[in-house]
């Protein structure tokens, strides 16, 4: 659906956090509710949007306001069973001597916006160590939860780009993800629980006390996922930006030593330019200046913030995948040698049908085939 620009500019104010005023002037000029509501669910921010609607009164229409109250009351309903589980499980876990890091969902509600309302409940996400799997698994079988993927011990570190497992619940549709690494095996920095458990803080939700992941190893989290799915929701850059709000003695060296070294450099300025050009996040200006000085970043958030709305996770066109920019020389160079250069497929042969005598060719061609494929994956 494509988005009108009163729409658009009363939704970027939100995410902004701008002033009620400013908001009901935004929302009286508002036409086309319908496509509001539907673009604010699409990129996530629907109650956000009900919380700072509901003061504003007849600016919305009360059809209006009544559909975003209850899509509202239904997403509390379903963050406070998700934080009742997420606590349950943790505390399974823990009985069994099994660390377990939450991240996103309800634990990211509570940190940074200190309400677990505030974003849509979702599944819950939780790394784990890859050799505690089976037991996790166990525990969540008991649980009442069946697997949707391949069984646990027929994954191997060996299994390129695996590194989850998806769980369901049928009785009320609860979905655990459990990841034993953060990023695809493709960088040669594994962001697992060695990561990210020595420097844990605590949160409270729902009254207990869980571990969650400090501010700087969270910001890392959250500009690599949205940097792999190309910032197609709003709800990603507004997280990025509330947790630079709420964590005002942010440690950027360690922040960009560590994306130094996991080479997640790009993924981290790309979300930090989005933060501060979408909703206004505020960045030390030396953070600010050192990522606007690399021109692909800035390209490709000026693409991403031009298509937010009407054509949201697109990516700029140009013979380089977006996936491949986003990575820097040493790990594309990795990502190429991971397959064997010098031993020509019938892939290579079908994708560009050349004449035997100039088959030489194909060890030009190849590189760019493995990156393109590679990329996608």
């Amino acid at each position: 659906m494509r988005a009108d620009r009163e729409s658009c500019e009363l939704l970027l104010a939100i995410a902004r956090s701008t002033d009620g005023e400013q908001i009901h002037r935004l929302a009286a000029k508002v036409g086309d509710w319908d496509s509001l509501v539907q673009i604010a669910d699409e990129h996530r921010i629907l109650p956000m949007l009900f919380l700072r609607l509901a003061d504003i009164g007849a600016a919305v229409p009360l059809l209006v306001r009544e559909h975003v109250r209850i899509e509202y009351e239904r997403n509390m309903f379903n963050s406070l069973a998700n934080a009742v589980e997420l606590i349950t499980v943790l505390k399974a876990f823990e009985d069994k001597l099994i660390p377990a890091m939450p991240f996103k969902g309800v634990v990211l509600g509570a940190s940074i916006y200190h309400d677990l309302t505030t974003r849509p409940a979702g599944d819950l996400d939780l790394l784990i160590r890859y050799e505690d799997r089976a037991r996790a698994t166990t525990i969540l079988l008991e649980r009442g939860y069946e697997p949707t993927t391949a069984s646990p011990t027929d994954i191997t570190p060996a299994v390129y780009d695996y590194y989850e497992y998806h769980f369901e619940r049928a009785t009320d549709g609860m979905v655990v993800e459990l990841r034993w690494r953060l990023t695809q095996p493709r960088f040669r920095f594994n962001l697992g629980m060695d990561w990210v458990w020595p420097r844990r803080r605590t949160t409270v939700l729902g009254g207990a006390k869980v571990p969650d992941m400090s501010p700087e190893i969270n910001l890392i989290v959250l500009c690599t996922h949205g940097s792999k799915h190309a910032w197609s929701r709003l709800i990603w850059i507004c997280d990025v930006a509330q947790l630079l709000a709420s964590s005002p003695d942010l440690d950027w060296k360690e922040v960009t030593s560590e994306v130094k070294k996991a080479g997640l450099g790009r993924a981290l300025a790309l979300g930090i330019l989005l933060a501060h050009r979408v909703a206004g996040a505020t960045v030390p200006q030396t953070i600010l200046r050192r990522f606007e000085a690399d021109t692909t970043v800035r390209l490709l958030a000026k693409h991403i913030q031009e298509n937010l709305f009407d054509a949201p996770g697109s990516t700029p066109p140009g013979p380089i995948p977006y996936s491949i920019q986003l990575l820097d020389f040493r790990d594309r160079v990795g990502l190429l040698l991971s397959t064997d250069l010098l031993e020509l497929s019938e892939r290579d042969l079908a994708a560009f049908p050349l004449p035997k005598s100039l088959h030489a060719l194909y060890y030009l061609i190849r590189p760019l085939r493995i990156l393109c494929d590679r990329s996608a994956r």
